[in-house]
């Protein structure tokens, strides 16, 4: 059988180059395509239900993006050795996919979707992320499902001072910005990824370069679906409306809207009171014989709110909760609330709360990684909690769901560019966020109160770090746009855009925007991004208030951590046979003890609950790692006693010879009644062989000759 293939070709501007395939694999999905770049191949399928569920009035659209551990010749850990449920990072990228691919379906598509993307051959420096939206929406397009598309994804960084589009992962160590944009080719719809403390303009530049990429990876997807002939989407018909109601309805409900939205209440369950009661009151006066469709009667009127919310921040300039554009809500914060962790902060900012907590921890503590891309350890781990009652809900306990793991994610990406280098800072680090409150950005909520809880766990930060979610309402007929800062959790709901911009007072370390209007201009991102920095700094005041430097100490009932570095060749003295010198030391000290070989050393982490503890193991450490000098002098215990001599350990797994001779300055026959195993006795180091290494020690140069005085440097 054969199969005929279609392939098109995208050359990036460094001459590499992106191959889209279809026509060969899935050929019963209603779209499939592998796009290939270097080694690296994604296998991405689209499948829509026909006909969408009876009383559905969204899109029930899913987008998994899973990495096959055969990609890379690896079989999954564990006890099933398969793959199983999503990897944290896998979650990512599947949010970053949907983010951009979910506003640009119709509003009126309600039909079951499931995007699946695969990852079949991986190539360690060729990213897989960077091409999952552009593979995602390659499917679409060679598809009949309704799809105002195409978009793309790319991943822009700075390295070196040059600007690359989809680099190697080899390079971006060396990338002071590196971020993941997505969008169509008229506009961005997506902003993910962290920088070094970089201004806005080099930000928006970076965007800029990134959206040229986009819009080439677009025409191409358009080209092959023409090659494909799937220009025809299917036809659909998933809402019914009866356009008089929703006249009706506004024009007897829309002026108690706009006066509830203009009366600038901040208590949001109050607000959403009177919104209700417009909405009750109107249905119960309803007739009891009407044969009306209360459920188009909801869905009109929260057109209508929306409406009447927006109209009034545009026409009158006032916001939901009575605030300026531009106005923080009132922000309190306080540090060392929980008294028994390493460190613990919360941070209130209107009617959204964070408590978070630090803790510090040892190497073992350290993060494994197993997945098809990536193997190795993570030192800092940052969890976010949504709990239902922080929004006064009711809903089952199923763990952190995609959208706690992609805040997380964003607040650790945020506060690692402020962390001490490992040189610095031995510990694990772990930072969790419980939202207790949410009325919008509890992410950067996590990020204010992370900052906190770090300077009062005593890490010497660079700095602090503030995070703020800025919001757009624009009204394309008449031109009229407004920035908000510090958005509402309705303000995200009811506007265009949730743009979180998270920094230092230097710059920016991380962000995420998400758009849902086509078109936004550079010049509206732009002053998005200056209200953004104003507001940063302002909370970064408020923050400092609370704390502005990193406290000069850990709390007392921190473990504290020493390091020694050693020549690689003492590693398996302090270990000793079977770890038992190590496991000695730890048992007499109650230290934990951590040794590992780097960069052709050994490096010994001792961590320990308290100073006495630490000081008794560090002292055996560097016993153990001391080189003898001739001419010293130490105290030693005898070890065992020969008819020739006596063998003394004079430092710890170090033992040498007292020859007969020089135990004392009289002539002795035999070594009986002269000294006890166990006997600790004052010796000096008197010669090493050069061939053997061993030592030779005497004893009778340490005590008078008759008549005589010896001096020791002992």
């Amino acid at each position: 059988m054969s199969y005929n293939a279609i392939y098109k070709t995208i050359t990036l501007t460094d001459g590499r180059e992106i191959t889209i395939e279809t026509g060969r694999l899935a050929k019963q999905a209603d779209g499939a395509v592998v796009v290939k770049m270097g080694n690296t191949m994604l296998l991405a399928t689209v499948v829509s239900a026909k006909e969408a569920r009876e009383g559905t009035d969204f899109l029930p659209l899913s987008v998994d993006y899973q990495e096959k551990f055969a990609s890379s010749g690896k079989i999954p850990g564990g006890f099933l050795k398969r793959e199983a449920r999503l990897s944290d990072y896998e979650i990512l990228i599947s949010r970053l996919v949907d983010r951009v691919l979910r506003p640009m379906f119709p509003e009126d598509y309600h039909a079951d979707t499931q995007i699946l993307i695969n990852l079949i051959s991986a190539d360690t420096d060729i990213l897989p992320d960077a091409l999952a939206g552009l593979a995602a929406s390659a499917a679409l397009a060679v598809s009949d499902i309704p799809f105002n598309g195409p978009i793309s994804e790319v991943r822009v960084a700075r390295i070196d001072g040059q600007f690359v589009i989809n680099p190697l992962g080899s390079d971006l160590q060396r990338a002071d910005i590196d971020i993941m944009v997505g969008g169509s080719a008229d506009s961005v719809a997506m902003v993910e990824g962290e920088m070094n403390e970089v201004s806005e303009e080099e930000m928006l530049e970076a965007i800029r370069v990134a959206h040229e990429a986009i819009k080439l990876q677009c025409q191409a997807q358009v080209e092959l679906a023409q090659q494909v002939g799937k220009l025809q989407k299917r036809e659909y018909s998933h809402e019914t409306h009866d356009l008089d109601l929703k006249e009706r309805l506004r024009a007897e409900l829309y002026d108690k809207v706009y006066e509830v939205a203009k009366a600038g209440n901040n208590v949001k369950a109050e607000r959403r009171v009177s919104f209700r009661a417009i909405l009750d009151d109107y249905i119960a006066a309803l007739p009891e014989d009407h044969e009306i469709n209360v459920g188009l009667i909801k869905t009109y009127y929260h057109d209508i709110e929306k409406e009447a919310v927006r109209n009034v921040v545009l026409d009158e300039r006032i916001r939901l909760d009575g605030r300026k554009l531009d106005e923080i809500r009132p922000i309190w914060s306080e540090i060392n609330y929980l008294p028994s962790t390493h460190g613990s902060a919360i941070f209130t900012r209107g009617e959204t709360q964070s408590l978070t907590t630090v803790t510090l921890g040892t190497k073992l503590d350290e993060q494994m990684i197993d997945s098809a891309m990536f193997s190795g350890y993570n030192k800092f781990i940052l969890h976010y909690n949504f709990p239902a009652f922080s929004t006064g809900e009711v809903k089952p306990n199923r763990g952190p769901g995609r959208r706690e793991v992609g805040h997380g994610n964003l607040a650790m990406r945020a506060l690692r560019k402020v962390l001490p280098g490992e040189a610095e800072n031995p510990y694990t680090i772990r930072i969790v966020s419980d939202i207790l409150e949410s009325n919008g950005s509890s992410s950067m909520a996590t990020v204010c109160a992370g900052s906190l809880a770090l300077m009062d766990a005593g890490v010497k930060v660079k700095g602090g770090v503030s995070g703020i979610a800025m919001g757009l309402i624009t009204d394309k007929e008449t031109g009229k746009f407004a920035v908000l800062s510090d958005i509402l959790g309705d303000e995200d709901h009811l506007g265009d855009m949730d743009f979180k911009v998270a920094g230092t007072k230097d710059g920016i370390t991380a962000c995420q925007m998400d758009i849902k209007v086509q078109g936004l201009s550079f010049e509206v991102l732009s002053q998005a991004l200056a209200q953004a920095k104003a507001g940063r700094l302002h909370i970064l005041g408020e923050m400092a208030k609370t704390i502005a430097a990193p406290n000069a100490d850990y709390k007392p009932h921190t473990p504290r951590s020493y390091n020694i570095v050693i020549d690689k060749e003492f590693i398996g003295a302090i270990i000793g046979p079977g770890g038992k010198v190590v496991q000695q030391i730890q048992k007499d000290t109650g230290a934990t003890i951590v040794i590992e070989e780097k960069n052709d050393k050994g490096h010994v982490n001792i961590f320990a609950s308290n100073q006495e503890s630490m000081d008794q193991a560090v002292s055996k450490v560097k016993a153990i790692v001391s080189v003898p000098e001739i001419g010293e002098v130490y105290i030693g215990k005898v070890k065992s006693i020969q008819p020739y001599g006596a063998f003394v350990e004079f430092m710890p797994g170090k033992d040498g010879l007292l020859h007969i001779s020089e135990v004392k300055w009289e002539r002795l026959e035999t070594m009986d009644n002269v000294l006890e195993i166990g006997e600790e006795i004052k010796v000096k180091l008197v010669d090493v062989d050069k061939k053997t290494g061993k030592f030779k020690l005497s004893r009778k140069v340490l005590l008078p000759k008759a008549g005589e005085q010896v001096q020791t440097n002992s």
